[in-house]
């Protein structure tokens, strides 16, 4: 348990295992951004802790391991490296991979630098942008494109914590549709189109990786999101206070 969240996948093996093989496996890679959320919504709060959640931002993940130094294979995983995880399980096994949300064209090309660099069958969908909650429309043509695919794995991004409340929704559907393991990845697909450059790791593992996004895309809304994700420093020592 670290700021009330309970991070309970903490080595790349346990991105793949399975507790009940009745559902589809949530995973939420959780940055400090998401921390404050969590603690300033019951919602969010309940729906990280009943289901899968890895240290996303390095700050937080750097914190915990001070404060929990006998826990030795903990390790980061977030969103924008998984997806390469869970490419090559889908390489292994023969699974299909569906990327859903982001840009357009961001989407397209996510899709194309993955199936060529592991030959598999992938798709991908980008909806018109809405607010949560959704529209019925928006709704239904995400869940028939996904339905038509029948992927075994789903990677939403849509921006936290849309992605997950919207996964949260529909999550028996798509354990009817096959989807084993469905993952929110926020501007992974930014990444992997290489329309934004991800940080480089000496930057990344100073925990400056916001900051290196700041400055790609400057813009109010980043910068409020960068000071506001520093609340989570408060959340530390507090024990979980939603009973």
């Amino acid at each position: 348990m670290f700021c009330n969240i309970n991070f309970n996948i903490t080595n790349r093996n346990a991105l793949f295992l399975h507790s009940d093989k009745n559902r589809t496996k949530l995973i939420i890679p959780v940055n400090a951004k998401l921390i404050v959320d969590a603690n300033t919504s019951k919602r969010f709060f309940e729906l990280l802790n009943n289901n899968y959640v890895t240290f996303d931002g390095q700050i937080p993940y750097l914190i915990a391991k001070l404060f929990n130094r006998k826990y030795k294979d903990v390790i980061k995983l977030a969103g924008s490296d998984i997806v390469f995880d869970f490419s090559g399980l889908a390489q292994k096994n023969g699974y299909k991979i569906f990327f859903l949300g982001g840009k357009e064209k961001s989407n397209k090309l996510a899709v194309s630098n993955i199936k060529e660099q592991y030959n598999i069958l992938i798709e991908g969908y980008s909806p018109a942008f809405e607010d949560y909650p959704f529209s019925d429309k928006f709704n239904l043509s995400c869940m028939e494109k996904i339905a038509d695919f029948s992927p075994e794995i789903l990677f939403v991004g849509f921006g936290a914590p849309k992605q997950e409340y919207w996964l949260s929704d529909h999550i028996e559907t798509l354990y009817k549709i096959g989807v084993k393991y469905a993952i929110g990845c926020g501007g992974t697909f930014d990444f992997l189109s290489q329309e934004i450059k991800r940080a480089p790791v000496f930057i990344q593992k100073m925990g400056l990786e916001g900051l290196y996004r700041l400055y790609q895309e400057p813009n109010k809304i980043r910068y409020k999101r960068l000071i506001n994700s520093l609340k989570f420093i408060k959340y530390i020592w507090r024990r979980p206070f939603f009973e």
